[in-house]
């Protein structure tokens, strides 16, 4: 049997492993309730990942670009981003699906299966450093932000100290440059 046919027969239960074992990234409590609430509204969390897995391993079946399936990615990688996990751990989950295919075969892949299993592993490593980069772009954003606002409060703080005065609109800027 060819991997591709063999990969889509067991999509379910493959991707129902990769989610559990994204799960276990997470706080045992937290976990739970991920694992176990299947109200879109009351755990949007889990319904994301859930979901977001099993486009992107559908992806990955269909032969698609990293960058093709990056929008799919952004949701997961986002969530992951304001959490505190590192950068290896917010992105490692992609990796978390070889051993998972390899566990699925439940041997080594005859020799028919052994060239695309390896470029199917090429696509998740490239999925892998896309993950990568949309995390770092979220993380820019997040420091973004903090600095905004603490430039934001130090401002405030120093107009209410009576530190800082506006200069009215045509008003000549008397300051040298």
């Amino acid at each position: 049997m060819n991997l591709d046919k063999l990969l889509r027969e067991k999509k379910r239960d493959i991707v129902d492993r990769w989610f559990n074992a994204v799960m276990d990234t997470y706080a045992s409590d937290t976990a739970v309730i991920f694992k176990s609430q299947k109200d879109r509204f009351a755990n949007p969390v889990g319904i994301t990942i859930r979901e977001g897995l099993s486009a992107i391993f559908e992806g990955l079946l269909e032969g698609r670009a990293a960058e093709q399936s990056a929008s799919l990615l952004d949701p997961l990688i986002r969530i992951r981003a304001v959490q505190k996990f590192t950068p290896s751990q917010a992105t490692g989950f992609i990796f978390l699906l070889k051993k998972i295919i390899r566990d699925t075969l439940h041997r080594k892949p005859d020799n028919g299966q052994v060239a695309p299993l390896l470029r199917f592993e090429d696509r998740i490593d490239a999925l892998a450093l896309t993950a990568f980069d949309i995390y770092m772009e979220c993380k820019e954003k997040i420091y973004d932000l903090k600095v905004s606002q603490e430039r934001n409060s130090i401002y405030r703080a120093f107009k209410r100290a009576g530190l800082i005065t506006e200069v009215a609109e045509g008003e000549p800027d008397l300051n040298v440059h």
